[in-house]
């Protein structure tokens, strides 16, 4: 889609710059060590985990930790038994949950299960999250390698971001669904080369396939990286009509043949996502609308990078970090889109990304420095129930401002390399011939036409090491939690729990309480189901509300739990309890080691009587109570 009156990039006359062939694929040597040293940093951040693998899970949001645990004994236990992935009773017993309606992480857990099978989900959960950061890097690096820059430091500098950005590291505190964007760039760039003469049904088969595996992974991502492709698309059309009407069929024919092998593949999951069992429209009151990115916090240091400093939390909230460069990156930043900008089409569409989803991610009212000014912002005029956006938060969009970033820094570095090199060194564009469709080369970087001004190139590394250096991710943050009881672990609830029945672990597994006990669930591979759970399920109206619906028996857990005593109980207390339990289908209710194991303990025997001690739990058999 390319002005054939110009040369795709420099915006110069095609006869300045000399015609040559496609570079050279990069040395091999090169792109190892680049995978090499991504590797390194993502062993490196998950460095906390491995001191303790079994007994460690993140301190910053350690419910999500063991949900991904979970669903990686999920997978596991759904090849194990051939049963649906999409749906399991393993969890929120006996609704179940609608796996593919929550993140379930469905393309990463399915062809894992083995290598959970032999490690366990404790081990398969660390090993996993650094795999996932050190793959976007490293895919991100070969987007960058082969289609836009011409120097492979640059394109490692690009992928370090992309994969090592501060936003994404601080979702690899326990959501490994957000650090798992190794697809992204593959699926940008077959997006750039639908315009291909004569291979729009390769393009489009490959670009479905893509887009229907990122399905399984993460579907908000998706959503995310199809909305900065469709600005990409309108930013190039914009600026190259000719070119954009040439390859406007081409195009076109290819996304159709993607869409088309999506819906046939992805059909099924997503109607059992939106009309299967236990699914929902829309979360209860739209309560992701309101997390707007502070204004602030572009310029601020993200709590997990070495300038980071947790206490800014109390200041600007504690509110999901997806951007948080720092004031050297984003001052970095301005300078390069100046200086760029006029010579670089690629930079110019970087520019537009960077400012449509910076303001979009606003939110519905302008944030600064921890407090709402009052001024509206653009999801102000966005109703909660609009369809694909209902789910979404805001601030998650500056996610898109952080790759664009990314290429930024790669554009940056790499116009610093071609500084100073003599000019038969110096890397030629193509030329466009009239009429020819663009490819995803015409985004690469500006060739200069001679040498100048040598002192840039080092002026402009120190640059790019100053701004990035600060934002070195440290290794995630990790808590100590309580190992299970050896009651679950050995096998000794075996038989108290025949087939068709439950274990009620006490507390009952919610969002906000039962953090250890839904971990009893994962580490014994899921053999045998407990209520409640850590999902999004339906109320009573159809919408998506956290966790399973409290019933009165577990509102009465919960209530002493915060509590620390318990309440005066009554003949109604217990008669509900008993109800409580045949609608759970229970077998036995088990206490193990807890914090408020005292008070639970004198609950739970008002309730149901006296327990027996087994191995290192309480155990109430209530088979004779629930029949």
């Amino acid at each position: 889609m390319v002005d054939p009156s110009l040369n795709p990039v420099t915006d110069v006359d095609p006869a300045e710059v000399e015609p040559t062939r496609r570079p050279r694929r990069r040395p091999a040597r090169a792109d190892l060590l680049a995978l090499g040293a991504y590797v390194l940093l993502g062993i490196f951040v998950c460095l906390n985990y491995w001191g303790d693998v079994s007994g460690r899970v993140s301190s910053h949001l350690p419910t999500d930790h063991s949900w991904f645990e979970w669903l990686f004994a999920h997978g596991a236990y759904s090849v194990r038994h051939l049963e649906n992935p999409l749906f399991t009773a393993r969890q929120n017993a006996p609704d179940g949950v609608n796996m593919i309606a929550n993140t379930s992480l469905l393309g990463v857990t399915l062809p894992l299960a083995p290598l959970t099978m032999l490690l366990g989900p404790q081990v398969m959960y660390a090993l996993y999250l650094g795999g996932a950061l050190a793959a976007t890097a490293g895919t991100g690096y070969w987007m960058l390698s082969r289609h836009l820059v011409r120097s492979r430091a640059a394109a490692f500098v690009g992928g370090a971001f992309l994969g090592f950005a501060p936003g994404i590291i601080h979702h690899a505190n326990g959501q490994p669904n957000f650090v798992s964007n190794f697809l992204l760039p593959l699926i940008v760039v077959r997006v750039l080369r639908l315009g291909e003469p004569g291979r729009w049904r390769r393009n489009g088969l490959v670009l479905g396939a893509l887009v229907t595996y990122q399905i399984f992974i993460n579907e908000e991502m998706l959503l995310l990286t199809a909305l900065a492709c469709l600005v990409v698309v309108l930013a190039y059309a914009v600026q190259r009509p000719r070119a954009t009407r040439a390859a406007a069929g081409t195009f076109l024919a290819g996304l159709g043949v993607a869409g088309g092998l999506t819906l046939v593949l992805a059909a099924y999951p997503i109607w059992y996502q939106f009309n299967g069992p236990q699914s929902y429209r829309g979360l209860q009151g739209g309560v992701f609308h309101n997390w707007g990115e502070d204004l602030v916090a572009f310029v601020t240091f993200a709590r997990d990078t070495w300038a980071g400093d947790p206490a800014v939390e109390k200041t600007i909230g504690l509110t999901e970090q997806n951007t948080w460069f720092g004031w050297p990156l984003v001052l970095l930043s301005l300078v390069a889109l100046v200086l760029l900008v006029r010579r670089s089409l690629a930079t110019r569409i970087v520019a537009v990304l960077i400012v449509v989803f910076s303001v979009a991610a606003i939110g519905p009212w302008v944030r600064f420095d921890g407090v709402e000014t009052g001024v509206r912002g653009p999801w102000s005029y966005v109703p909660d129930d609009l369809p694909l956006v209902e789910m979404m938060m805001p601030t998650r969009l500056t996610l898109v401002v952080a790759a664009a970033v990314g290429v930024l820094l790669a554009l940056t570095w790499d116009a610093a390399h071609r500084q100073g090199r003599p000019v038969a060194d110096q890397p030629r564009v193509p030329a466009q011939r009239a009429g020819e469709p663009a490819t995803s080369d015409d985004l690469a970087a500006p060739a200069p036409v001679a040498a100048r001004r040598r002192w840039l190139r080092p002026v402009g590394y120190a640059a790019v090491a100053l701004a990035v250096l600060p934002l070195f991710p440290r290794p995630l943050p990790a808590q100590q939690i309580d190992p299970p009881p050896h009651f679950i672990t050995a096998g000794g609830w075996r038989p108290y729990v025949p087939a068709g029945r439950t274990l009620v672990p006490v507390p009952i597994p919610s969002n906000v309480h039962g953090l250890p006990t839904l971990r009893w669930s994962a580490l014994t591979g899921q053999e045998f189901p407990v209520p409640g759970g850590y999902f999004i399920g339906p109320n009573e109206l159809g919408e998506g509300v956290f966790g399973a619906p409290n019933r009165p028996t577990s509102s009465l857990i919960y209530f002493t739990m915060d509590r620390g005593a318990v309440p005066v109980l009554t003949d109604e207390n217990r008669r509900q309890a008993i109800e409580d339990l045949r609608f759970w289908r229970a077998s036995v209710v088990v206490l193990g080691a807890h914090p408020r194991e005292a008070v639970l303990r004198e609950l739970v025997t008002g309730l149901l009587g006296s327990p027996q001690r087994v191995d290192d739990v309480w155990v109430w058999d209530v088979r004779a109570l629930v029949g």
